[in-house]
């Protein structure tokens, strides 16, 4: 099997989302990715949602293909063990990715003493090093003020930290562009990538920077409507929702030939002055064009149009709870090749993601589960040149630990 990583390792001090995720990453495209926790546990390892005797999914989800040592950094030999294992030498090697706030025998200038070539990856919070999370960035930058139904003056908050699986993706993207560029030139160096900065730029990449600074706009809250073209959530029949989508001309055509409301939204283009072929005007006007296609919803169950959608290849989709979209939806299942049915001790099995990614020249990687806290320490210790006797004394003297 060809693992696109293979001989590529990666030394992750981590907790929470970001820099897990990176590692995570680059762990299933085949990279020897080793997670360092403290004997009890990282910040993140009892992270909910948990299971009913306590143990993190959270973990078991976001730590999947790596390998755990259990290490005292207190410690000067715990420490000692931590600097040999990320300035290892070797080609591939040498390359530390953190979230943490590191500081002293772990900064990134004590660390190069040991080797020269070292890539650290620093994800931080903000650009100074201050402590910021996905949960105060999202609202420094405004889209909670934009968020939520028209009518609503409350910021509303997302479940989802958009920012930090960005800033992950980002994070193993830097990590293998920093690698490349060791092998080119023999230069190591140190990469930082600040959460916030991530979430600025992405305000700048959509154009919201530009159209506060150009247009002096400070978008509001529309719903569930799509900035600059047509989106809406409709209620049917059954009680159930969904969102239809005409951000493209085929998108909206196709909204139009299956609706059968050609006719209608000709009238309505008359009526307004409207060139509804744009997709700025369907945004102007979309409670307009919501009020002739409301009708067709009304009264329809989903049941009756979804074969019909499909096939007029509208782009639309059910609004369903978690629990719903796994159990409803054919993508969340074996028969899509990204997943597999996978035991975790102590856990269960269920249901797990590999690699989004899907390579041509390369077998797809089926998921790892993520280890037990400590499961590889004594391994990992053997690789980096420690003898089984030292091994033995690090134990007793409590400097390590295996799995619990």
């Amino acid at each position: 099997m060809v693992r696109i990583l293979e001989g590529l390792r990666i030394v992750e001090g981590s907790a929470f989302v970001a820099a897990p995720l990176a590692g995570m990453t680059l762990a299933q495209m085949g990279a020897d990715v080793i997670r360092f926790d403290r004997i009890r546990g990282g910040l993140d390892n009892a992270r909910w949602p948990v299971t009913k005797s306590g143990r993190s999914l959270f973990w078991a989800g976001l730590n999947k293909g790596k390998r755990s040592l259990a290490v005292d950094m207190t410690t000067p030999r715990g420490q000692e063990i931590v600097t040999r294992l990320i300035c290892q030498p070797g080609e591939g090697k040498g390359i530390f990715l953190t979230n943490l706030r590191v500081r002293g025998w772990m900064d990134y200038d004590q660390l190069k003493k040991h080797r020269a070539d070292l890539i650290m990856m620093s994800v931080t919070g903000d650009r100074r090093g201050g402590p910021q999370v996905d949960y105060t960035v999202n609202p420094a930058v405004g889209f909670p003020m934009a968020t939520g139904p028209e009518d609503s003056t409350e910021p509303v908050g997302h479940v989802l930290p958009a920012w930090d699986c960005i800033t992950g993706q980002q994070a193993a993207l830097g990590i293998l562009a920093a690698e490349r560029h060791r092998r080119l030139t023999g230069n190591g160096q140190i990469v930082e990538l600040a959460l916030k900065d991530m979430a600025l730029a992405m305000l700048g990449n959509l154009g919201i920077i530009g159209e506060v600074t150009v247009n002096g706009y400070d978008r509001p809250k529309m719903g569930n409507s799509l900035y600059g073209a047509y989106a809406q959530d409709f209620v049917c029949k059954c009680g159930g929702r969904i969102i239809i989508v005409g951000l493209t001309q085929r998108q909206w055509d196709n909204i139009k030939a299956a609706t059968h409301t050609q006719e209608a939204f000709e009238e309505l283009a008359v009526r307004l002055g409207a060139n509804l072929n744009r997709e700025g005007a369907r945004f102007e006007h979309r409670h307009a064009i919501s009020e002739v296609l409301k009708p067709f919803f009304d009264t329809r169950r989903i049941d009756e149009f979804e074969a019909v959608f499909n096939e007029r290849s509208v782009t639309w989709s059910r609004y369903r709870s978690f629990k719903q979209a796994v159990e409803e939806d054919p993508d969340i299942s074996t028969d899509n090749p990204m997943f597999s049915m996978l035991e975790h001790p102590g856990i269960g099995t269920y249901l797990t993601p590999g690699n989004p990614i899907a390579f041509s020249d390369a077998e797809r990687i089926a998921p790892v589960r993520a280890p037990a806290l400590g499961e590889n320490t004594d391994e990992i210790l053997s690789d980096i040149g420690y003898s089984d006797g030292e091994i033995a004394n690090l134990h007793d003297d409590l400097i390590v630990a295996g799995p619990a």
